[in-house]
């Protein structure tokens, strides 16, 4: 017995089902047909489709008996400018300097003085594939630039200064919408992981430094370098075995500041291993020997500087401060990049440690979800490259698991 067809509704040769409509609103015809529905799947069966036809011809009416909204004409300088004055408060000092930085250095000159809806999505496609392949710009470099374009574009959009067709196909459309270029064979986007021989290196030159409790707390807790340096006592609890992460060191203006970590994912509790809690309870007894044998040293050298919420605080009370009293800042690691690479030819970033942690953590099958709240990632999709590098440690599970089959 045939199926009963239904008009606008209709198969495809390889089985799945299609609809298609034109309808009439106020003297205005709109046209359309689709094969897949929203999220890009194929309509399976011919009730599917009817649905999709009824909701999609429903929605259209709707947006067609809405009054038109007029739209303003702006440049892509006036809409970045809007954004400056009405759009940025709660951004971190990083993302703005950053923004401010893309747009003066390249956006600006190329792109300012345009109009904003007259830019097409291959006009962008062509410039970050310009950046990529043929100014050589880092991968994560070229993201940024594609970030601000969203930004920019959904500015715009949200002041009805783009009509809703020209924003879709340049940001919502998976078909049209501006996308990343095709990554380099070569790109590199390895996780670096520091193998045993580097970290009996690393072991030697840091205990008994300056830098000890800072390299520590990048090997066994993971800490960013602004979140080791911008670290207080207050935030230990060696009770509980856990640091608060809440705050970061950063420069602005050329001042050292204590500011919000940069994302909500990045405020996080840490819980510590034995060897960094016990450090960190001998770093503490030391410090209240010091208070009474440095008192005057450590008063005289102490820096005060703006915490949270514009309160001030002493660098007495940062756990990265020196027995006398003076403040390490996040520059502090400068000097043992350059002697580890020259001296001991090991290639060091305080980062790599953090890398380390995470890679460690993977490889003994820690659950993804709660090694990405330990790194405070915003997404589960950074925490999965840890596990997907390939370290010399995950290299000797795969040897042994090879072994038992």
């Amino acid at each position: 017995m045939e199926e009963k067809t239904y008009a606008g509704v209709y198969q495809l040769e390889n089985g799945f089902w299609g609809y298609r409509y034109a309808i009439t609103v106020n003297g205005k015809r709109k046209e359309n047909k689709k094969v897949r529905n929203d999220e890009g799947k194929p309509f399976k069966t011919q009730k599917q489709a009817m649905k999709a036809r009824e909701i999609a011809i429903h929605k259209e009416k709707e947006r067609m008996r809405k009054p038109q909204v007029e739209i303003q004409r702006k440049t892509v300088k006036e809409v970045f400018q809007e954004y400056c004055e009405n759009g940025r408060k709660g951004k971190a000092y990083t993302t703005i300097k950053k923004q401010d930085s893309l747009w003066k250095n390249h956006l600006k000159s190329r792109f300012g003085n345009k109009m904003i809806d007259e830019i097409s999505v291959a006009e962008i496609q062509n410039y970050l594939e310009e950046l990529y392949y043929e100014d050589n710009r880092a991968y994560s470099y070229v993201e940024s630039f594609l970030k601000m374009f969203y930004l920019i574009f959904g500015q715009a959009y949200s002041r009805n200064y783009l009509a809703t067709d020209i924003y879709n196909k340049l940001c919502i459309n998976k078909d049209t919408k501006i996308h990343m270029p095709k990554m380099k064979i070569d790109e590199d986007t390895d996780i670096y992981s520091f193998n045993q021989e580097e970290l009996d290196i690393l072991e030697e030159h840091f205990i008994g430094s300056n830098a000890q409790i800072a390299y520590l707390l990048g090997r066994y807790c993971g800490l960013r370098i602004s979140e080791c340096y911008g670290l207080k006592w207050a935030n230990i609890d060696l009770v509980e075995g856990t640091i608060t992460i809440d705050r970061q060191m950063s420069y602005q203006n050329g001042i050292i500041k204590l500011v919000p970590v940069k994302t909500r994912n990045a405020k996080r509790k840490i819980y510590l291993g034995s060897r960094i809690k016990n450090c960190l309870a001998e770093l503490k007894k030391q410090n209240q020997k010091y208070e009474k044998e440095l008192y005057l040293q450590r008063q005289q050298n102490q820096t005060i500087i703006q915490d949270l919420d514009n309160q001030m605080v002493s660098s007495l009370e940062l756990v990265n401060s020196l027995p006398n009293g003076k403040m390490q800042t996040v520059n502090s690691m400068k000097y043992h990049s350059r002697m580890l690479q020259s001296e001991k030819n090991v290639p060091f970033k305080y980062h790599y440690l953090r890398h380390t942690y995470g890679t460690s953590l993977a490889v003994l099958n820690t659950p993804m979800h709660i090694l990405c709240n330990q790194m405070g990632h915003a997404s589960s999709k950074v925490t999965e490259k840890y596990y997907l590098s390939v370290s010399i440690k995950g290299v000797d599970v795969l040897k042994a698991n090879l072994e038992c089959i």
